[in-house]
């Protein structure tokens, strides 16, 4: 009898109950948890495995050439830029990212951002607690939601919330995505835009796009310098999207008013980061993703999706397409990819 298929867990630093062990021994598969950091560590660690569950851990054309029976890479969390997604399907490997754990708490957490600047939040608490009672001068850029427009960069899920609950609040809203129909993004209360028109015309410009070779430094100087001298940039998303260089000297000459990111080039930011000593920037630790639910949600769904995956069943949030040739087994993975 051969031996049962094996899942490797190449890292997390999520903490663990030990749902993804319980799930995946119940359907009858071996696992193994690891904690790489390195390709290296990846490759030792994942020989023999036929699928692999992975958080930040580089899977690259290297990893995937040295572990010829990998067929699954199921990611622990929404963004996949740590996996050459290209290679795997070139290779036979389907890779899915887990897309709908936090969908409700990245959106009410750029919702948070834009509307700390739209109405001075920070600014006035700030001031009280320095003793200053003032409404008008300690925070002169207040507006009226109504008043101001905010551009969505990215209409996939969290997107096309955030799109929607802007305009629950009042604000003007435009879109951009040329992925999306005009008129499915109009149903969400928004107008659709090319991007140069969403970067000139936002008050608030918020991005909601997967890194990619396309989207790396989307938002450069060239960018910045489009927008308006009093608008302001929110990202929960990537900090690659953004040149963090370039953003910090439009931040700190006047270019855009303000700054409001959860996501960075490196993580944790350093300390020697321009970003931490900008008054015009609010910053949170890469936790836009988080609440008690999503924590628990996020490892039981990205196991299930390799459960299912090895047992033939559909995973609607594979994001490569595969070549069928390999052995037959790329056939699964041939689905549509979801946003």
């Amino acid at each position: 009898m051969s031996a049962a298929p094996l899942v490797v867990i190449t890292d997390s630093d999520l903490g663990s109950d030990g749902v993804e062990e319980r799930l995946l021994s119940e359907a009858g598969l071996r696992v193994r948890r690891a904690a790489c950091v390195t390709a290296d560590d990846v490759r030792e660690a994942a020989a023999g495995a036929t699928a692999a569950i992975v958080q930040w851990a580089p899977v690259t054309a290297e990893v995937l050439d040295a572990l010829p029976g990998l067929r699954f890479v199921s990611r622990l969390g929404i963004g996949y830029d740590m996996i050459d997604v290209d290679a795997a399907a070139a290779r036979g490997v389907a890779v899915a990212n887990t897309p709908a754990y936090c969908v409700e708490e990245v959106a009410s957490h750029t919702l948070a951002l834009i509307l700390c600047f739209a109405r001075g939040i920070v600014a006035y608490d700030r001031a009280v607690h320095a003793g200053t009672w003032a409404p008008i001068e300690s925070y002169r850029a207040a507006c009226r939601p109504s008043d101001a427009t905010v551009a969505v960069v990215g209409m996939g899920r969290i997107g096309a919330r955030v799109a929607a609950m802007a305009a629950a609040c009042g604000f003007r809203v435009v879109a951009h995505d040329p992925f999306v129909p005009a008129d499915r993004i109009a149903a969400l209360g928004a107008r659709a835009v090319p991007l140069d028109e969403a970067l000139t015309t936002g008050d608030i410009v918020t991005l909601h796009l997967p890194l990619t070779a396309e989207t790396r430094h989307l938002v450069d100087a060239r960018a910045l310098a489009s927008m308006r001298a009093t608008s302001v940039l929110v990202n929960t998303c990537r900090g690659e999207l953004v040149d963090e260089d370039a953003l910090a000297d439009a931040l700190r000459d006047g270019v855009i008013a303000g700054a409001g990111l959860d996501v960075f080039r490196r993580e944790p930011l350093p300390d020697s980061s321009p970003l931490r000593s900008l008054p015009n920037v609010l910053l949170t630790p890469h936790a836009a993703w988080y609440s008690p639910t999503a924590l628990r949600e996020l490892p039981r769904l990205a196991t299930q999706q390799v459960i299912d995956f090895l047992a033939g069943r559909p995973v609607p949030s594979i994001v490569n397409r595969v070549d069928p040739g390999r052995d037959g087994d790329g056939a699964r993975a041939a689905v549509p990819s979801t946003s």
